[in-house]
């Protein structure tokens, strides 16, 4: 159906609520396919002019830390306060079939029913730091579709998961107590670049041992150079099971927008985002160019034969390609 309908069409439908299309616009703008890559080109240009209103917000956390019931009871106050809501769910590609469950949206059922939310689970594809490789773009979507929220839930790995923060505006990441994940926490890395730190699950015999980690985090965040010298990231216990400290969580990030985007922080953090994303597309492009060039391409199987089977190191394969790639460029820049 969309394949047959211009750029313009398609954002037209999407600006009007057509959900259905919507949902296909997100699939065209992930596909691989080379014949899919101009019209997603295009969706893009045309939503452009038209995003900036949407609250950008990640969410990470160790798996088990309950980030898809926390989103879903975040999602729910914010649609019983006028809002719409949008949520991107990564979910990790296995690295033998390729494939992914995509089951976060099954896990937000509640959600899932409102008029006001829209749902939709990405697979990584592989690509690293909790993200997908088209996030930003589908970010990008569901903002001009005139979604006030948009979450990020990232696939949920560990420390490294720090890709996710130069896609948006604000940075949650959620902590439980009692899981030996205290410490880890506390390391730099993906604490450095987190703007709420949110300990689920303060409830029951669980409640003491939360508010402790709690206070270990906000001591932590004191020694941590904050990222930005007009906010200090916080840290705060809710129960998404017991549908407690919400508003919490929400006020915090009222203050931080209120504190950020009348200096103009939030438009220079976006601004930053965009020229990094397009260095990122363009080394990607490069290097695709570079393996899918036939010369290049036989003389990368050789050095991989070789490598293979001892005959030659990989540190040397690296040199012998890498050096044939700087003259193959000097040449072409000089004819």
């Amino acid at each position: 159906m969309i394949n047959a309908m211009s750029a313009d069409e398609i954002v037209a439908e999407i600006l009007n609520g057509n959900r259905a299309i919507l949902a296909q616009a997100m699939t065209i703008i992930e596909s691989m396919h080379p014949k899919h890559y101009k019209l997603a080109g295009d969706i893009i240009d045309k939503v452009m002019p038209l995003v900036g209103k949407a609250r950008r917000i990640g969410i990470t956390g160790v798996p088990g830390a309950g980030k898809s019931t926390l989103l879903e009871v975040l999602g729910i106050y914010l649609i019983n306060s006028g809002l719409k809501v949008a949520i991107i769910a990564i979910d990790p590609s296995s690295s033998i079939s390729g494939g992914s469950i995509l089951a976060d949206k099954t896990r937000m059922t509640t959600l899932l029913r409102e008029y006001n939310a829209f749902i939709r689970p990405v697979p990584s594809g592989g690509h690293l730091g909790g993200t997908s490789r088209r996030t930003r773009e589908l970010t990008f979507l569901l903002d001009a579709a005139g979604f006030d929220v948009v979450f990020i839930e990232t696939v949920g790995v560990g420390q490294s998961e720090i890709e996710v923060a130069n896609v948006v505006d604000f940075f949650c990441l959620v902590q439980i107590a009692g899981a030996g994940d205290e410490l880890q926490g506390i390391k730099k890395g993906v604490m450095e670049v987190a703007d709420l730190i949110i300990v689920n699950k303060c409830d029951g015999d669980n409640k003491v041992m939360a508010e402790i980690a709690r206070s270990m985090f906000k001591n932590a965040l004191q020694i941590v150079k904050p990222k930005y010298s007009e906010w200090q990231a916080q840290a705060l216990t809710c129960s998404a099971r017991n549908n407690t400290g919400i508003k919490n969580i929400w006020d915090v990030v009222d203050r931080f927008y209120a504190t950020m985007q009348p200096n103009g922080t939030v438009s220079s953090i976006r601004k930053r985002q965009n020229i990094r994303w397009m260095k990122q597309q363009i080394e990607e492009n490069v290097i695709n160019m570079i393996y899918n060039t036939q010369d290049i391409n036989e003389l990368y199987s050789k050095a991989k034969a070789s490598v293979e089977c001892n005959q030659l190191s990989p540190r040397n394969a690296v040199e012998t390609i890498s050096q044939y790639i700087a003259e193959k460029l000097t040449y072409d820049v000089l004819k």
